[in-house]
């Protein structure tokens, strides 16, 4: 998430109240998660294992909760909770904004697009040309849709990231201050629900059509001209590329990538990322014919 303007490192020290190392007139021009985090923006990073990635990720500046020697160009912040002082960035640059319209006066929404009854626009939506957003569909705060997109009714935009961090008694989430973009001509199932970034997007890319009751995760990318069949389960930060067919009930886990024309049977559970331009099938998911083989060698031990 960029910030509305460029801000000092005093200034953002100042907010979460820590220290800091480097030049208080350090420019910091937004925050993002480390897998798209990019020049100029802070990340945080609470554990040991993560403490190298994150200092030599394309962040300027690291939110640490230990004293590190500070590598040349970036800043640190130094915090005794990087996690909760992340939420306070989150919060304090981008508060939640209770409705009081089922449209919002922030909403623009483009020439021929309807809007069936029931319909809820958040704060700061763009809506292109001729779409349909059928009933009862929920496009929250700062979500981007483009032209002759089709949205069935009950499906939800911008739901907050599924991210806790577990606490000693409870779960703390990771307040969610991203977006969901969508991009032209792409068609939306019903009661499908689509998590918004962390603090970038959530994007499914042009021409893309998706069945009944699909769940996709924060900040997933899918490409353009993908199928994607009723009670699929994405998780986040998944990479889907393009011309990818997920039938029925495929599960992915997270952080994975799936390569351009692969095409994952029913009920396939996918554990690792695939090659592009193969069929895959089984849990966990593998190359079809393979796992076609295994199949029949059981059979045979069982004959024997």
């Amino acid at each position: 998430m960029r910030f509305p303007k460029t801000y000092r490192l005093q200034t953002i020290a100042d907010i979460i109240g820590c220290s800091f190392v480097g030049s208080p007139d350090f420019p910091v021009f937004g925050m993002n998660e480390i897998h798209v985090v990019q020049e100029g923006e802070i990340v945080f990073v609470d554990h040991p294992k993560y403490y190298d990635k994150a200092l030599n990720s394309n962040a300027s500046i690291i939110l640490i909760n230990k004293d590190v020697e500070c590598p040349e160009g970036k800043a640190l912040l130094i915090s005794d909770d990087p996690f909760r002082d992340f939420n306070k960035l989150a919060i304090h640059f981008r508060p939640f904004q209770a409705a009081n319209q089922s449209v919002a006066d922030t909403a623009l929404i483009g020439e021929g697009t309807v809007l069936q009854p029931n319909v809820f626009v958040g704060n700061h939506v763009k809506i292109g040309k001729n779409c349909i957003i059928h009933s009862n569909v929920v496009i929250n705060d700062y979500c981007t849709i483009g032209d002759n997109v089709i949205i069935h009714a009950g499906t939800v935009l911008g739901g907050d990231a599924f991210y806790f961090k577990k606490r000693a008694d409870y779960f703390d989430p990771l307040v969610s201050c991203g977006s969901v973009t969508i991009e032209n001509d792409v068609t939306l199932g019903a009661l499908c629900t689509i998590d918004r970034g962390v603090t970038g997007e959530t994007l499914i890319k042009r021409g893309t059509k998706i069945d009944n009751q699909v769940h996709i995760g924060h900040d997933t990318v899918i490409g353009e001209m993908c199928l994607i069949a009723a009670q699929c389960g994405i998780a986040g930060c998944v990479v889907i590329e393009d011309h990818v067919t997920l039938w029925g009930q495929v599960g992915t886990t997270s952080g994975i990538t799936i390569g351009t024309g692969a095409v994952v049977s029913a009920k396939s559970g996918v554990s690792k990322s695939l090659k592009g331009n193969q069929a895959y099938f089984g849990v966990p998911a593998e190359e079809a014919r393979e796992y076609y083989k295994h199949v029949a060698k059981v059979k045979n031990l069982v004959k024997q």
